[in-house]
């Protein structure tokens, strides 16, 4: 729980980055599976988690966003979710040394509870499956993240809960309607998710990816709205993608980022660091200007 007291140590930590778009930089092609590198491409994670903290990050989080069974057996791994969840945290943790903080990644299961793909049990296990060898490998909390179902989120923090020992985050993706309200693509607000998530144990919460840092301010402010003392965590895109030269481009610079950091730690947020997009160059401008303020 030491992670928690220096959240709430009244700093603003800073986060790291993408890692999705960092693995295709190092070779991961389509169609591989990007924890499976974990074991066959050690080296080249560990470069990548070393690389935030080399930035400035406070903490990193591990290659497992994929990494539950649901995920892994669309490459014929279910029967290794142990093994590479527990290899991811292990090298974020050699990579972050000490004074430095480690967040277990897990991500959507890709499994509808809505159109009756999954049932809760299963989930629960899924997650349970999952968190648990982070746990082993050495992370400090679970980081459930880009959940846009309410419920899948939940039944996550509370496997996460039951089962481990370290703090769960847990962070919802939202996008921007027309009537510039915020939801999740299953209907959610960010104010409608804050009971039900602390509610199932999660320390931490937030929101990441579907906007850039902009964006962000306004889902800050309005979770703070609901409670004022909970710690939020924000992981934004490097502004919203576009289709350029035939690829899918993030367009904000680490300068353009670094522009809305103080309005982001006056709406509320605690923990700041980036989602796609985002490179070490980003991390280390938010932590060169927050070192500024």
């Amino acid at each position: 729980m030491e992670i928690l007291k220096h959240i709430g140590s009244n700093r603003v930590l800073i986060s790291d980055g993408a890692w999705g778009t960092f693995l295709q930089k190092k070779g991961l092609q389509p169609g591989e599976c990007p924890e499976l590198w974990n074991i066959t491409h050690r080296k080249d994670v560990r470069d990548i988690a070393e690389s935030y903290i080399m930035a400035g990050a406070d903490m990193i989080e591990t290659n497992s966003f994929g990494g539950s069974r649901f995920k892994l057996e669309k490459f014929g791994l279910a029967d290794r979710v142990a093994e590479l969840n527990r290899a991811a945290a292990e090298i974020s943790r050699e990579a972050a040394g000490s004074g430095k903080w480690v967040l277990g990644s897990v991500g959507p299961t890709g499994q509808l509870l809505l159109m009756d793909e999954v049932t809760r049990e299963e989930l629960y296990d899924a997650f349970r499956e999952q968190a648990v060898a982070l746990e082993a490998g050495g992370a400090d909390a679970i980081m459930v993240e880009t959940m846009t179902d309410l419920e899948e989120a939940v039944i996550a923090v509370k496997a996460a809960r039951d089962y481990t020992r370290i703090p769960v985050f847990c962070t919802m993706t939202f996008d921007r309607l027309v009537t510039g309200d915020y939801r999740t693509m299953m209907g959610i607000s960010p104010q409608e998710m804050v009971g039900p998530l602390l509610d199932a144990g999660a320390s931490v919460i937030g929101a990441n990816c579907g906007n850039g840092i902009e964006g962000m301010v306004a889902i800050v402010r309005e979770i703070r709205t609901v409670h004022r003392e909970v710690p939020v965590l924000v992981h934004a895109n490097a502004g919203m993608p576009v289709y350029r030269d035939g690829e899918t481009v993030f367009p904000e610079s680490p300068e353009d980022m670094a522009i809305h950091l103080n309005a982001l730690v006056e709406a509320g947020a605690n923990i700041i660091g980036g989602c796609c997009g985002t490179t070490p160059g980003h991390i280390a401008c938010l932590r060169k200007t927050l070192n500024r303020e």
